[in-house]
C-alpha cells in the first residue's frame, strides 16, 4: 500500500471507490458527509468557497472517519499546492489540465527534491503530525495521489500524453466544463459529449490510469463504473440539501419542486 494513502491503494488494485462533492464550506457538513459510507469526499477548492483554513477544517473534521479527503484545488499553482500538501492532503484532484506538460508540472509540484521543487517545511507542518512521523520526508512522495481534469477538447486530444505522465495517478473528466468546450454549455448529457467521455475514459483505462467523474445521474454512474472508472462521484453535498428541502417545501407549501438542470455535474 502507498504510505499512509488507503484511496491511491484502491485506485492502483483497481477497487472502485464511490464518492460525494463537498461544497458546503462547512466542515460540521464534512463531517456528516463523512458518516454517510462513502469511499472518498472530494472537498472542493475550485467551485466552492472553501479556502485554505476552510480546507484544513474539513480535513480535520474527516480525519476520524474511513472516508479518504480528495483536495480540489482552485488552480494548479504551485504555492498553492505546497500549502495544500503540508496541510495534510494527500489527494489531489487539479482542474483544467490540458497538455502532459502541465500534468508533468503538477507532479513536480508534489515531490521533493531532487524528484520534484516542493518546498520541505514538513517539520511545522500537519502533513509530518508536526514532525512526530520522523520517516515523512521519505515516504511523502510515495503516498501522494494525484489526479489531473481533463475538461477540454484540447485536453482530450492530449489524453495520451497525460496519461503517459509518471506521477499521475488518475485523470478525471469534468463534464459540464468538457461540455462546454465542445459547444454545448449546460447540456453534459449531449450525445456527443457523451460519446466523448466515454471515449475519454476508455484511453484512460487502457493507459493503466485510473479514470474518473462526477455524475448526480445514477444511471450514468453506473454506466462509467461498468466502463472501468475506478472514482465515481454520485452528488453534490450542497445540491443533495437544496434538492430535498425544496421538495419539502413543496410538499407543504405549494411551492414548484426541483427540476434538476446541468449544475448536477461539473
Amino acid at each position: 500500500m502507498p504510505a499512509n494513502n488507503p484511496f491511491k491503494a484502491a485506485l492502483a488494485a483497481g477497487k472502485p471507490q464511490i464518492g460525494l462533492w463537498v461544497s458546503m464550506a462547512s466542515p460540521y457538513l464534512a463531517e456528516v458527509s463523512a458518516t454517510a459510507g462513502f469511499d472518498w469526499l472530494l472537498i472542493d477548492g475550485e467551485h466552492a468557497p472553501n479556502e485554505l483554513g476552510g480546507i484544513l477544517h474539513a480535513l480535520q473534521a474527516v480525519a476520524p472517519y474511513p472516508s479518504q479527503p480528495v483536495v480540489r484545488a482552485v488552480a494548479g499553482e504551485v504555492p498553492l499546492i505546497k500549502q495544500l500538501l503540508d496541510i495534510g492532503a494527500r489527494s489531489l484532484l487539479v482542474p483544467m489540465v490540458d497538455t502532459a506538460a502541465q500534468a508533468a508540472a503538477l507532479v513536480a509540484a508534489t515531490r521533493y527534491p531532487p524528484h520534484g521543487i516542493r518546498g520541505v517545511g514538513s517539520a511545522i507542518a500537519r502533513a509530518s503530525r508536526w514532525n512526530a512521523r520522523a520517516d515523512y520526508l521519505a515516504v511523502a512522495d510515495d503516498e501522494i495521489c494525484l489526479l489531473v481534469q481533463a475538461e477540454t477538447v484540447t485536453a482530450l486530444q492530449n489524453l495520451e500524453a497525460i496519461c503517459a505522465v509518471d506521477g499521475v495517478d488518475g485523470v478525471f473528466i469534468g463534464p459540464a466544463d468538457l461540455a462546454a468546450s465542445m459547444g454545448h454549455r449546460g447540456n453534459p448529457g449531449h450525445p456527443e459529449v457523451q460519446a466523448a467521455i466515454e471515449g475519454a475514459m476508455r484511453t484512460i483505462v487502457a493507459s493503466g490510469k485510473a479514470a474518473g467523474t462526477l455524475t448526480s445521474d445514477n444511471g450514468l454512474a453506473r454506466r462509467y463504473l461498468e466502463l472501468g472508472c475506478t472514482f465515481v462521484a454520485t452528488g453534490v453535498d450542497v445540491l443533495v440539501y437544496a434538492n430535498a428541502a425544496r421538495r419539502l417545501a413543496a410538499e407543504f407549501t405549494g411551492a414548484a419542486a426541483p427540476a434538476g438542470g446541468p449544475s448536477a455535474a461539473y
